[in-house]
């Protein structure tokens, strides 16, 4: 659409309201033409010559304001006005404003629209200003003030009123601007200038009531005054045209580059009267488009719509105009000619807006790194998941709110035999593959849930909001199972095996504590050659528990609340018992029985293992001396701790405890764990040298689980090797524990070396053991754990009338046993002395 479209849009709205007032113009006029009074050669020669001079000099003599593309004039007309009707009848100066006006916008070149109002409006502000005068029965019977001033004031009132009642709804018709906003500008300057007026009206009908000739005078006063008043106009409109651009400019000191585009976009139409702003930024190819009353397009410069209407540009460049961020546009539906000042403040208006949005891409870059680093501190660079450390804050910042969210949860994957896919395929394959492995893991988590990467092969997911702590080993199968797909890498499709903990949220301890407990639960997975495990306290060997329990250690030694259960070792082949395993228990005032499982590592790290060794042996060697006395005389087996190894005076006190209980060295067998202390330190060879030089017997305890065992019997001299529960209770189903078994039997031979099972719980295994030759074990199939006095009292009872047996023979008394060749008699032999 063209300006002239626009304009002729906008003349046709008009013409209504232009009409209706023409009409009344024209009706005021005919019926003052019917009423007009014949002043004779004075009308003719003075009086209608300087009515009409007078209303045309105050028409052209304007106060000129441009709103957008529309220059509007604030004329004197209503002054001559009512000058006019204090000095002439009504008819007479209704018709002379319309010849004065009309020979105005002659002389003023107007298109016939505005020709039209112009003349029409101020014949009835004449109208209405002469019929207030005739409501006061002007002029005046009296002379005093009071009867001229008030007249006057409430004819040239109405007039004011008349001429912003018809005046401005053209105005906001013709300009888009709303009414109230054009009633509300500059109030206080028209009031001004209606008060100037008014005392120029009074003045000057007190002046020419005197001498009507005076009324020559008037034109040029009123154009003096006019002057005047237009360079006070002037004047306050740069005034606030300044504070205004002052106020934009500050307006622009934001940091956010939408921000500062929209306010550059609003405020610039408002400053400079534009139908519309548009700020264009060449680097990011971006056009910003608006008015005052807001933002209508945003976006790619290429695909903004087209806009109409002259165009007024101002480049977007520093002072020094060596940068050229852009290009600042002002529309206007019409032609418009800025001046000078205008023109002023659009170049300073530019030059900040330039430095508004350099400011503003330099505050988004330096976010951006910012984002960037804080992005790559919390999260892994190959997988771009979220890292530990991130994990960590998460994850402590959930458990502050537990209670109002669910339950949380902890899984813990760990892949495994990892390092195989590295060594084979090289670090490049290697990355490949934990890249998908992160991508899985993420599909198949849920929204909530956050999944780290804590480096090398293992992951984890902090699952969020659950409903209750079972759904959690739910969510960890489904997370393992998407590893279950073969990866293709590098042409190869690769499988991967892993391992997951689960762990809840503990009541105390935090992020680190539930790391913690997940990764003991991954632990256990691998070793029981699971894929998932629960996290289960009881099989955690530094459960928080156990340190609060440590604090009260001292006390639980000092009034004696360690105790000692003994689980009997039969001979597999009779069922007599032939010794005794010391286990030690906490009977806690508070806790009830505690197992040596969730206190022993605390003890052996706190200074009180001499005193709680001594206590457990104590107890050991006083029931073997009530077995002795009651007739049963059986070594009792206690275990050591390796620290205990380390200690040079722990010979000496094992042998006076001996002494004390007037037992014979051979009565005690230690029991020794295989770890790499036993197998590295020459003092802990002294010290088994001197137990065993002493006549105190030696056992390595869960024989095959620990470090270098085929090493250590080379170096520890022991009489017995005891084989751990584990292959006993997998020998009959897995054909490599059966190996183990049979292996760690032939070895006992060939060394000369009692060999104990642990763990027997069920007849067929005890049968197997002793066709594989073993001959010795212990386990629930016999007796659990028992209290010294009630182990006693199993003896005296005994089985089938046998005391000192616990089971049934394998064969009859008298009957012809084959043994496996090798087998060596007389297992008791191996608990009896040498």
């Amino acid at each position: 659409m063209t300006s002239q479209d626009r304009q002729t849009g906008t003349d046709r709205r008009l013409r209504p309201l232009v009409g209706l007032v023409v009409v009344l113009a024209g009706i005021a006029g005919a019926v003052s033409v019917a009423h007009l009074p014949n002043y004779g050669v004075l009308a003719a020669t003075f009086l209608w010559p300087a009515l009409i001079s007078l209303v045309t000099l105050g028409f052209i003599v304007k106060v000129q304001v441009r709103i957008r593309s529309t220059n509007h004039r604030i004329a004197w007309t209503e002054t001559a006005i009512v000058v006019g009707l204090a000095v002439a009848p009504s008819p007479v100066v209704i018709l002379a404003t319309g010849f004065g006006v009309a020979i105005a916008t002659t002389l003023i070149p107007l298109p016939p629209i505005k020709r039209c109002f112009g003349i029409g409006k101020n014949m009835l502000v004449a109208t209405a200003a002469g019929l207030v005068l005739q409501l006061f029965q002007w002029p005046p019977t009296n002379s005093d003030i009071i009867s001229t001033i008030v007249p006057l004031a409430a004819a040239y009132l109405a007039a004011v009123l008349l001429d912003e009642l018809v005046t401005l709804p053209v105005i906001a018709m013709a300009t888009g601007t709303s009414l109230g906003k054009l009633f509300r500008e500059d109030w206080d300057l028209r009031l001004t200038a209606t008060v100037a007026r008014l005392i120029v009206i009074i003045g000057t009908v007190l002046t020419i009531r005197t001498d009507i000739r005076m009324l020559l005078a008037v034109p040029p006063l009123v154009l003096s005054l006019n002057l005047l008043y237009l360079t006070r106009v002037r004047s306050r409109t740069e005034q606030q045209a300044w504070q205004r651009l002052a106020q934009t400019t500050d307006a622009l000191n934001v940091v956010e580059l939408d921000e500062v585009l929209t306010t550059a976009v609003t405020r610039a139409a408002e400053l400079f009267s534009a139908d519309e702003v548009e700020v264009e930024l060449r680097d990011a190819a971006r056009l910003v488009r608006g008015n005052s009353d807001g933002i209508s397009y945003d976006g790619p410069t290429a695909e903004a719509p087209d806009a109409t209407g002259a165009v007024v540009p101002a480049p977007l460049e520093g002072h020094d105009r060596s940068i050229d961020v852009g290009v600042l546009r002002l529309r206007f539906r019409g032609s418009v000619q800025l001046t000078e000042r205008e023109r002023y403040t659009l170049r300073t208006f530019a030059s900040a807006l330039c430095t508004a949005v350099r400011n503003a891409q330099a505050y988004a870059e330096l976010a951006r790194v910012a984002q960037a680093h804080a992005h790559a501190a919390a999260h892994d660079a190959l997988t771009g998941l979220a890292n530990r450390r991130h994990l960590l804050d998460e994850g402590n910042e959930q458990l502050h709110k537990r209670h109002a969210d669910g339950v949380t949860a902890l899984v813990l994957i760990d892949l495994n035999h990892f390092k195989e896919v590295n060594d084979t395929l090289g670090h490049a394959a290697g990355d490949q593959m934990l890249i998908r492995v992160a991508e899985r893991l993420r599909a198949a988590a849920r929204t909530d849930d956050l999944v780290a990467r804590l480096g090398g092969d293992e992951f984890a997911v902090l699952l969020r909001t659950l409903p209750a702590p079972a759904v959690a080993a739910h969510r960890a199968e489904t997370l393992l199972a998407a590893l279950h797909e073969p990866f293709d890498i590098e042409g190869m499709q690769i499988s991967v095996e892993a391992s997951g903990g689960i762990a809840i949220a503990p009541a105390a301890g935090g992020m680190v504590e539930l790391l913690r407990r997940a990764d003991v639960a991954m632990y256990q997975a691998k070793r029981a050659g699971q894929r998932v495990a629960t996290y289960a306290p009881a099989r955690d060997t530094a459960d928080l528990g156990r340190l609060t329990l440590g604090g009260e250690l001292p006390r639980a030694v000092a009034d004696q609340e360690f105790v000692v259960n003994f689980q009997p070792i039969v001979d597999l082949g009779t069922g007599e018992v032939i010794a005794a395993e010391a286990l030690a228990r906490w009977r806690h005032p508070t806790h009830g029985m505690i197992d040596p499982l969730r206190f022993l590592e605390t003890v052996e790290r706190s200074g009180l293992l001499p005193a709680f060794a001594e206590a457990i042996l104590d107890q050991a060697l006083i029931a073997a001396g009530t077995w002795r006395d009651a007739g049963f005389d059986i070594p009792v087996a206690v275990n050591v701790s390796p620290r205990s190894l380390l200690d040079a005076r722990f010979p000496g006190a094992v042998l006076a405890r001996l002494r004390a209980h007037d037992l014979p060295p051979d009565r005690l067998m230690l029991e020794l764990t295989e770890t790499l202390t036993l197998s590295q330190l020459d003092v802990v060879d002294q010290v088994l040298t001197r137990l065993r030089d002493s006549g105190v017997r030696l056992a390595l305890d869960d024989f095959g689980t620990g470090y270098s065992s085929l090493s250590l019997l080379s170096r520890i001299p022991v009489h017995e090797l005891k084989i751990d529960r584990s292959f006993v209770t997998a020998m009959e189903s897995s054909a490599e524990a059966a190996a183990i078994v049979r292996s760690t039997l032939d070895l006992g031979r060939s060394l000369n070396l009692a060999v104990v099972a642990e763990g027997v719980e069920r007849d067929p295994q005890r049968l197997a053991l002793w066709e594989l030759g073993c001959v010795a074990g212990q386990g629930h199939l016999f007796a659990r754990p028992l209290a010294a006095g009630a182990l006693l009292a199993a003896l005296q009872r005994g089985t089938a009338g046998r005391p000192g047996h616990l089971a049934t023979a394998l064969h009859d008394a008298g009957a012809v046993v084959r043994l496996p060749p090798g087998r060596r008699q007389g297992g008791r032999g191996r608990h009896q002395p040498a």
